[in-house]
């Protein structure tokens, strides 16, 4: 079992999950684009920020949550998680899969 989720071998880790929704949160919180993501998933992205910073710990739950408004995040890009590094790494794969 890896990043938590059986049989998911190339997946974004967890510790980057948390690092990308807390970035696209805090860099793109006033984008249209993310808006109703932003609303729908409105604990998914401050906790993700809260853990990014060290405010909170993690906790079995907290996981779940961020998995769960990072999956969010990919099916609102239309793309299939490969194991991303980073917000830009996402974000440059949604926009040339868009380009195609």
């Amino acid at each position: 079992m890896k990043n938590g989720r059986v049989g998911m071998a190339d997946t974004t880790e967890y510790r980057t999950q948390i690092e990308v929704l807390a970035e696209l949160w805090m860099d793109y919180r006033d984008d249209e684009a993310f808006a109703e993501l932003f609303e729908y998933a409105d604990l998914g992205f401050p906790l993700s920020y809260a853990l990014d910073n060290g405010v909170v710990d993690s906790t079995v739950h907290a996981e779940k949550l961020i998995e769960s408004t990072f999956d969010l995040l990919l099916k609102l890009l239309a793309v299939e998680d490969t194991g991303f590094e980073s917000l830009n790494d996402l974000l440059d794969t949604a926009e040339q899969k868009n380009q195609k």
